[in-house]
């Protein structure tokens, strides 16, 4: 019996310790299977912030030159069966360029059913600068004109207004949906013509940002994502671009 008693002691506390040994390594293979989830999910979120970093690490500063001149959005209205809403992709205040014949852009929301107009004033001149019909686009999202095929051209110091407007019945204009901006073409001097130097084509969209040059970075980067549609980085930098001027329609 006391044998009996001994080996049924034995049997129990191997049972035991083997138990016990089994659980630890299980805790250590939890832990282990824990941590490498947690590096895991931290170098995807490192990769995932890397590939968004171009995006967001700059932030657009507008120019400290005198008062600002309202951005006037078209809206949304309805145009036979179509509800459409124009905006220019301009800042809330005088945007900078450096180029003399720039490209404007402007976004609409539903493809245009009639007439597309651009407009480009002075207060020194009475006729436009520009007055054109464009090609009605035929998909909604980001349009543009670009000054170089036409003969307007900005000089420096001047400020100018520009409008798109959708003409929806040419014997009734005051029905027109309009949406317009203000530009002013500067020389690049100082810190922007130093950093302008030798930048390439995706530099230059932080550096016309941060030097408050609206117009040349939108268009510096809607280049390149002509270039690169599918480019999910350029996209979402144009995006958060848009976001900081107010432009949340046309950035979604």
């Amino acid at each position: 019996m006391k044998v009996l008693n001994v080996l049924t002691g034995i049997v129990l506390g191997l049972v035991v310790t083997m138990s016990t040994v089994w659980s630890a390594e299980t805790d250590v293979k939890s832990e282990n299977k824990a941590s490498e989830k947690v590096e895991v999910k931290a170098s995807v979120k490192s990769e995932n912030k890397a590939s968004s970093g171009s995006s967001e690490e700059f932030v657009y500063k507008p120019p400290m030159r005198g008062a600002p001149a309202a951005r006037i959005g078209g809206g949304t209205r309805g145009i036979g069966d179509v509800t459409l809403e124009l905006v220019v992709l301009a800042p809330d205040h005088t945007g900078l360029t450096t180029k003399e014949q720039p490209t404007l852009y402007w976004y609409v929301s539903e493809p245009v059913p009639s007439r597309l107009e651009v407009t480009l004033i002075n207060d020194e001149n009475i006729d436009p600068e520009l007055e054109e019909i464009v090609a009605t686009p035929g998909s909604a999202g980001i349009q543009s004109i670009d000054l170089a095929k036409s003969s307007a051209k900005l000089k420096t110091g001047l400020e100018y207004r520009w409008f798109v407007s959708v003409v929806a019945d040419p014997d009734q204009r005051s029905n027109d949906i309009v949406a317009s901006g203000t530009i002013q073409r500067i020389k690049p001097e100082g810190t922007l013509k130093d950093r302008i130097k030798g930048a390439d084509e995706r530099s230059l969209v932080r550096v016309y940002a941060e030097e408050g040059v609206w117009y040349d970075a939108i268009d510096t980067l809607s280049r390149l994502i002509e270039k690169s549609p599918n480019d999910a980085a350029l996209l979402h930098q144009r995006a958060t671009l848009l976001e900081q001027v107010g432009l949340q329609a046309a950035a979604n």
